[in-house]
């Protein structure tokens, strides 16, 4: 009888992204596709080498928040080994900040997501929230993350991304340059990519703002799709 594959949910920093309502989204999901979840609040747990070695996947949520160095190396060592990583908005592409070993292994940062204009903001949230495209590149078609779904609009943070050519872009998304902008031209940033690193496989989707955000049908699509993409 074959064993079920393991899930590590690790989940926590700003509460603003819903970290645990967020993650138990997925939760269902994993667990009726074969995975035995645990779930963790902070990354203490990437240091157990030994329980690390028997995970096949970890899906984060944590927005900032800080990484001690045994911790990002058993993260680190495991991916390395074949374990999967996956995670969406800041609680991947915006996590420990202040470890550049971190940055490194991603592949792309956030670095703002620029909102409405001052004399359009009303001190909440959505004063951040810009209707865009998210662009599928025509060479990921037939990826079995993005297969079947075409470009689609969000009205929710758009983030601006650095990013290095390591990574393998499934879609963009382009920034405009609007007047009052100190910006002159497009900016295009990925918005949904992947990334080999030694056995291991790491996938990011930069929509993710909220719970409504990851229930659009599409972007609920391709996380679910890089979970199990990005997975042992």
């Amino acid at each position: 009888m074959t064993s079920n594959k393991t899930a590590l949910v690790v989940r926590g920093g700003w509460d603003g992204h819903q970290p645990v309502e967020a993650t138990e989204l997925f939760i269902p999901f994993l667990e009726g596709t074969g995975y035995d979840v645990r779930v963790e609040e902070s990354p203490k747990i990437y240091a157990d080498a030994d329980f690390m070695a028997g995970v096949d996947l970890i899906m984060q949520c944590m927005t900032m928040s800080s990484i001690e160095g045994d911790e990002f190396d058993g993260l680190r060592s495991a991916i390395e080994k074949g374990t999967g990583l996956a995670g969406w908005h800041g609680g991947i592409a915006d996590s420990y900040r202040n470890t550049s070993d971190y940055l490194h292994l991603i592949g792309g940062q956030f670095a703002c997501h620029p909102g409405k204009h001052p004399h359009e903001r009303i001190g909440e949230q959505s004063d951040n929230f810009v209707a865009h495209t998210v662009n599928i590149l025509p060479a990921a078609a037939e990826h079995p993350i993005t297969l079947g779904i075409s470009d689609f609009d969000l009205v929710t943070e758009q983030y601006w991304v650095l990013a290095d050519d390591y990574i393998d872009v499934l879609a963009t998304t382009t920034q405009r340059a609007r007047d009052g902008d100190p910006w002159h031209r497009e900016v295009t940033s990925p918005a949904i990519w992947t990334r080999q690193w030694g056995r291991g496989r790491i996938f990011v989707a930069t929509p993710g703002h909220s719970v409504e955000t990851l229930e659009d049908s599409n972007v609920r699509t391709i996380i679910e799709r890089g979970l199990l993409w990005a997975s042992r």
